[in-house]
């Protein structure tokens, strides 16, 4: 029996997981990850590495982060506390959604996460104070190929939510997307 629902966003390998949780009197039980359930989807390795963040104020947004190849990476992301606006961008080279993006509200509440491809951007804006992810990587961070796009790039036109509170300088310094911009080559 499986304890994800798998849905769709319209753009190729970027999807919703709906997890199932189990409840009684006492509370709940839901499954993070199942490497068995999730390869329908896409997810062929092992978690390489997880990381917690917490977000203090509502209007935050960070992102939008990305790991060039080879050292790209899925990212499976989880709203424990609070609620956050969570954004997957394309920026597969050759892809019909290139610079496409979608976005899903991920809340303690839902218990939904946003599984998101290799070759992609992601960035959240916090719904609410204190904000807590949980991400799990396909592949460990890479200094070297760390990339980032500004999340408020009129190119992309991604309509935050809330108006933007705050984000961090280094996020503030990402570039907009170039014309030389032609994605991000998987296969290189």
């Amino acid at each position: 029996m499986s304890r994800f629902t798998l849905i769709e966003t319209g753009i190729g390998g970027l999807r919703i997981v709906e997890r199932q949780r189990l409840g009684d009197e006492r509370g709940f039980l839901s499954r993070l990850f199942c490497a068995e359930e999730l390869a329908s989807a896409g997810w062929d390795k092992p978690v390489a590495q997880i990381n917690h963040t917490w977000t203090q104020a509502r209007g935050t947004v960070r992102g939008l982060h990305f790991q060039r190849p080879p050292h790209a990476e899925m990212k499976l992301v989880t709203c424990l506390r609070g609620a956050v606006w969570d954004v997957g961008l394309d920026l597969r080279a050759g892809s019909p959604t290139f610079l496409h993006w979608r976005a899903v509200e991920l809340s303690a509440d839902n218990g939904r996460a946003l599984l998101i491809p290799q070759g992609f951007a992601h960035g959240f804006q916090a719904l609410t104070d204190d904000c807590e992810l949980l991400y799990l990587h396909s592949a460990p961070y890479a200094a070297q190929a760390e990339g980032g796009l500004s999340a408020t790039d009129p190119a992309l036109g991604i309509n935050w939510p809330l108006p933007i509170a705050l984000r961090s300088g280094r996020d503030e310094r990402h570039p907009g997307v170039t014309p030389e911009f032609t994605g991000l080559d998987l296969n290189s």
